[in-house]
């Protein structure tokens, strides 16, 4: 099977010069962990995942432990924080996968960098995602779970 089989086809995508709070609203209104940052053209730029979003989040956070120069260092960072932009916190560097890869080697490479989606591109455009949660339902789906037993988990 070929990644073009199990990605998600146009995939919600985001503007870097959007507001910050636009990207967590996309997210989290469409359940979403990674949402692609593309330019005008749809080239793909980096990455926004909810890791990134928890790292933007984290600063005020932990703000009850600093000293109070640290403090007052946490506030204007805070004003700050209002004027982020999807640039500021995305993801540059990022790892990609093109249409007609093997799935198997798309999952393999997803599994060895350790991250959750590999951005679709075909010509530099941004066509679509492989998320885990589409590796999770080829597999399912291709019998390669057969039977479901409850009393194998523990939760």
């Amino acid at each position: 099977m070929l990644v073009k089989d199990a990605m998600t086809k146009d995939p919600y995508a985001i503007d870097p010069e959007a507001p910050l709070g636009s990207a967590v609203d996309v997210m989290r209104t469409n359940n979403l962990r990674h949402l692609p940052v593309v330019d005008e053209a749809g080239q793909l730029m980096g990455i926004v995942t909810d890791r990134d979003l928890r790292h933007a989040a984290l600063a005020p956070a932990i703000g009850e432990y600093l000293s109070a120069s640290g403090q007052r260092r946490l506030r204007q960072l805070a004003e700050t924080l209002d004027d982020l932009k999807v640039r500021d916190v995305m993801t540059w560097v990022v790892v990609t996968t093109h249409p007609d890869a093997p799935l198997g080697h798309a999952a393999l490479i997803m599994s060895e960098r350790r991250v959750g989606s590999l951005p679709v591109l075909d010509a530099g455009r941004l066509v679509g995602i492989l998320t885990e949660r589409d590796v999770l339902r080829v597999l399912s789906r291709e019998g390669s779970v057969r039977h479901f037993d409850p009393e194998g988990f523990l939760w």
